[in-house]
């Protein structure tokens, strides 16, 4: 079977959102507009592509069989980056009040980022939380109990609910642990298992046999999902997050279409450049967004060179780090690996259940 080339492009366009997401972010401190609001609408769905791919791949390579050794390995590629990144942030954010004359304790600053996972690699330990699903899910045949289709359908509902309560009631426990819960994102678990049990019939020749993907799948559904969303967002009736209820139905349409139509489209090179040093780029990119705020206090940057520099500095500092890191021995598991994408010549794929 050929390459999930369509993986190459959600992974292009989660990594590009989340990148957006944060830029969209910086702009905002200094221009409020309905426009920055719309352009946020794409960029939410970046977190919840990133745990779908983590699942869907593995699901696809293993099956109801995760290797010995699994769950440890995630760790290393997945933990040690988030205490490493944890403690950069952490650190910088401490340093940055104290020269700012703010008082703050160290070891409270420590605590609000890595045990409470207050900074953007929360993602991480919601991953690692379905790491541990999958590997019990697979090794002890939950789906019978469990199987994807209706519980895809419970969990967005339990998601929705999930978000929308917390927001209603206002539960803020601290840092971002109200996030890192698994009951917001459980859907996205239950959505990559329907996509590998029904990956052979994702194709344009037998989406008919699976008909009601065929209907959520649809272009024209989709398309009027997001103007809705845009009209609420025009008048300001919707916060803009990976965490809100409008998510949910948005991602299983947007994903839904994505697997059907981007099978025989082949990535671009630019495509796999990005998805080589995606996981890089996630975690590092708001440490050079910081350069940039720094610079800023000494020289005055139009609105237009801010911008610029975000971009540039954001993306070609978060790359170089990613390169450099993973040409030490060590590197890839301390700062996030590079990502092997393989050559445009065939290879086989996983083989899907």
């Amino acid at each position: 079977m050929r390459r999930i080339e369509e993986i190459y492009w959600l992974r292009f366009y989660g990594c590009l959102a989340v990148f957006g997401f944060h830029f969209f972010d910086r702009l905002n401190q200094y221009i409020s507009s309905v426009y920055i609001d719309l352009g946020r609408i794409p960029t939410v769905l970046g977190t919840p592509i990133f745990i779908f791919i983590s699942i869907f791949l593995f699901s696809a390579r293993y099956g109801d069989r995760p290797p010995d050794g699994f769950l440890v390995k995630r760790l290393q590629y997945v933990m040690v980056p988030y205490v490493v990144y944890g403690l950069i942030y952490s650190l910088t954010k401490y340093a940055n009040l104290r020269r700012e004359g703010v008082p703050v304790d160290l070891v409270d600053t420590l605590v609000d980022y890595l045990i409470y996972a207050g900074w953007h690699g929360y993602f991480l330990i919601i991953a690692m939380q379905f790491y541990a699903f999958y590997w019990l899910y697979s090794r002890y045949g939950l789906e019978r109990c469990l199987p994807p289709g209706p519980w895809l359908v419970i969990g967005s509902l339990i998601g929705i609910a999930y978000w929308g309560l917390t927001r209603y009631f206002a539960i803020d426990p601290p840092g971002y642990l109200l996030w890192i819960a698994p009951l917001g994102w459980i859907y996205l678990f239950f959505l990559a298992m329907l996509v590998v049990r029904h990956y052979p019939q994702l194709t344009p020749q037998r989406l008919h046999e699976v008909p009601w993907i065929k209907w959520l799948s649809r272009p024209e559904l989709l398309l009027a999902y997001v103007v809705v969303i845009g009209l609420f967002t025009w008048f300001g009736w919707l916060e803009h997050s990976s965490k809100e209820t409008w998510v949910v139905p948005l991602f299983i349409l947007f994903t839904l279409f994505a697997v059907t139509r981007l099978r025989n489209v082949r990535a671009t090179p630019l495509v796999k450049f990005v998805n080589r040093y995606s996981f890089g780029i996630y975690l590092a990119h708001p440490m050079f967004f910081a350069m940039v705020d720094f610079a800023s206090e000494f020289v005055s940057f139009s609105l237009f060179v801010y911008s610029l520099l975000l971009i540039i500095v954001g993306m070609a500092g978060s790359i170089a780090l990613n390169w450099v890191a993973n040409r030490i021995p060590g590197g890839g598991m301390l700062f996030g690996k590079t990502l092997y994408v393989p050559a445009d010549r065939q290879t086989p794929a996983p083989q899907m259940r």
